[in-house]
């Protein structure tokens, strides 16, 4: 017997919007920049130095990663997220009727949501803004609120549904990116995969091109995950 979902966790970048509108690419390429910058190397090997350390500490942020190994300070810090994610990051992302309105009949058939995003909120707020859905997610977890950890540490998982005050089994997880998904189903949780462009056809579990499709997905031909 499968428990129902009570909630359902979105994750923001290139899952509530498309990926092929470039804006998370922007944002890596500003990380790398600064990176080459604070670690004072050329940009090819900052980024190699990045993806090397990152997969080799398992960490889900490259913060995590700066913070841990490179000395990056609280006063580093705010300037790191003041680099990558500036004020006019989000100008080209147009608003999305078609998603308000997906989440508009979720809030009719009274299934809550919020945000859980490694990114910072100021961020979150910008795109939500431009999506023209900032009002519909009242609650967003950003990795300020979760102590700078982010997906898919087992912390952050524990911290949001402690704070919801629901179980991982009940949680549904959208995410774009399957090792934070991995993590939370680690948990127990219930995740589902958002593979716009069919980049991971082997995953195992649910998986969707369209934020639509999760209201027709079943636990089995009988029981669907949403009732």
């Amino acid at each position: 017997m499968h428990p129902s979902i009570e909630y359902i966790l979105f994750d923001l970048d290139s899952t509530l919007y498309s990926s092929h509108w470039g804006l998370e690419h922007a944002v890596s390429s500003r990380v790398n920049d600064y990176i080459a910058e604070y670690l004072k190397l050329p940009r090819e090997e900052a980024w190699a130095r990045r993806k090397e350390q990152i997969k080799k500490g398992g960490y889900g942020t490259t913060l995590e990663w700066l913070r841990a190994e490179e000395g990056l300070n609280d006063e580093d810090m705010e300037n790191y997220f003041t680099c990558i994610h500036p004020e006019h990051e989000a100008d080209t992302l147009p608003p999305d009727p078609a998603l308000r309105s997906f989440l508009l009949l979720l809030s009719s058939r009274n299934i809550p949501f919020a945000i859980l995003t490694n990114s910072i909120i100021e961020h979150a707020n910008r795109i939500l803004d431009k999506l023209k859905v900032a009002d519909l997610f009242p609650l967003i977890f950003d990795i300020r609120r979760n102590g700078l950890k982010g997906k898919p540490d087992t912390a952050v998982f524990r911290n949001v549904l402690n704070e919801l005050g629901v179980t991982a089994p009940s949680c549904c997880l959208v995410d774009d990116v399957p090792f934070y998904l991995e993590g939370y189903k680690a948990l127990g949780g219930t995740g589902v995969l958002f593979d716009e462009d069919n980049k991971h056809p082997d995953f195992q579990g649910f998986r969707i091109q369209k934020l639509e499709e999760l209201l027709n997905l079943h636990w089995n031909d009988k029981i669907p995950l949403f009732p």
